[in-house]
């Protein structure tokens, strides 16, 4: 009898781990090398697939070692053969299919083992003739004890979560300035890190293009227009007053209105870039805020741009970071950077190291995308997002680092000629 019923329980638990199904969209994959090599969309899945070189890429994290059964659903022309190989844990499977009129056809690759728990990448790639249709992929499919518990981002958003740093300070002070350091340690194109951020506006480096990069100062008007700022009345609008010598300074929408600049410059991932955002109270209604960037190649300050801010009449308030991936194609490479030697300048004149934060991220990072997280390195704060690399962070998991008492001698410079010509 207690043989028979453990026979029954195996039966039972093997029908349920082959019975366990993921059906992964391809409008979640990237390509590489190339990440506009093919066209990816919810509404058509992967189209315009032409080039060999170029390869489909899933990431899924593993919570079940074991076997895992893949197929692809995709569609061909009539009579149309395509081959293909799936790359899974070093091991290889091709893969044959022939267009039918009835809709999309599949093709399968049979079962992989993985050895282990943890990011799998599952890698398409094509077989096919140069110029012969690989086909437009729909899904990839996986089945067996493997896919059980398996976590894959299943939403057409291909960013990886914005991840933040929240700066604890003083609630007893007023912010007059707010300086901050900041290295890029791994950014690919469509990475912007965010060093001085307060809740009127943000200051940091961005790349734009494999050829291009920006220091980036916007400050967002007053009201609630999220989107379209000639919708924002004069009286809502921030003004430019004053920007540093090449530039460009124009609007912003979409993700608030405001005003917006920024200086084309190619910083160097690798070395540290140092910048300083301070605010002006004009009178009970209205703030001037400026955005200084440490120029490296002329060893100086250089005002980026300087507003005047409606409803406002304050100082700093909410001061912040943080790294985004603000183009979804690339969203599988890590991007790190870290930040540090953090300092507020009071209303007084009094300046406080800060050294304690704590981790947030975007609504990406609640279940969708799981790599992101933060740390302390070489007495720095570090963000990291993207990579599908082990490490998901709490929100608001608090983080201190070890204070270092070195405000560089130019920036208590600059604040001085800043305070001499607005008195």
């Amino acid at each position: 009898m207690h043989r028979f019923l453990l026979t029954l329980f195996l039966f039972a638990f093997a029908t349920a781990s082959a019975r366990c199904e993921i059906r992964v969209p391809a409008y979640t994959a990237y390509i590489e090398p190339d990440p506009n090599g093919a066209s990816v969309s919810e509404n058509s899945g992967i189209t315009s697939w032409k080039d060999n070189s170029n390869k489909v890429v899933w990431f899924g994290e593993i919570h079940t070692a074991g076997e895992i059964e893949c197929e692809i659903s995709m569609r061909l022309p009539k009579g149309q053969v395509s081959r293909l190989r799936l790359v899974v844990c070093g091991q290889t499977r091709d893969g044959e299919a022939t267009g039918e009129d009835n809709g999309p056809v599949t093709m399968k690759f049979g079962s992989f083992r993985i050895p282990a728990t943890g990011y799998q990448r599952f890698t398409l790639e094509s077989l096919n003739a140069p110029g012969t249709p690989f086909g437009d992929i729909e899904a990839l499919t996986l089945r067996g004890t493997a896919a059980e518990g398996a976590h894959f981002n299943l939403k057409p958003r291909r960013n990886a979560a914005s991840v933040h740093l929240a700066y604890s300070v003083p609630s007893d002070r007023r912010i007059a300035a707010f300086y901050c350091e900041a290295t890029g340690v791994e950014t690919p194109v469509w990475t912007y890190i965010m060093v001085c951020g307060w809740n009127r506006g943000y200051l940091g480096m961005q790349v734009n293009s494999p050829t291009e990069r920006r220091i980036i100062f916007s400050v967002w008007d007053g009201g609630n227009e999220g989107k379209d700022r000639a919708k924002v009345p004069m009286e809502n609008r921030t003004v430019l007053l004053a920007k540093g010598d090449g530039v460009y300074t124009g609007d912003f929408g979409n993700e608030g209105t405001g005003g917006h600049s920024h200086l084309v410059f190619q910083w160097k991932t690798g070395e540290k870039q140092r910048f300083l955002v301070t605010a002006v109270p004009a009178d009970a209604t209205h703030t001037t805020y400026s955005g200084y960037y440490f120029h490296p190649d002329k060893r100086q300050w250089m005002l980026i741009s300087s507003w005047k801010a409606p409803q406002t009449g304050g100082y700093l308030d909410g001061i912040y970071s943080f790294s985004e991936n603000f183009g979804g194609s690339n969203g599988e490479l890590q991007r790190k950077a870290l930040y540090g030697n953090q300092w507020i300048m009071t209303s007084t004149n009094e300046w406080i190291e800060i050294t304690a934060t704590s981790f947030s991220h975007d609504d990406t990072g609640v279940a969708d995308r799981l790599d992101r997280f933060m740390g302390v390195e070489n007495d720095q704060f570090f963000l990291s997002n993207g990579g599908y690399i082990p490490g998901t962070m709490p929100f608001g998991k608090k983080f201190q680092r070890t204070p270092m008492g070195l405000l560089p001698v130019d920036v208590r410079e600059l604040m001085s000629r800043l305070d001499s010509t607005t008195h």
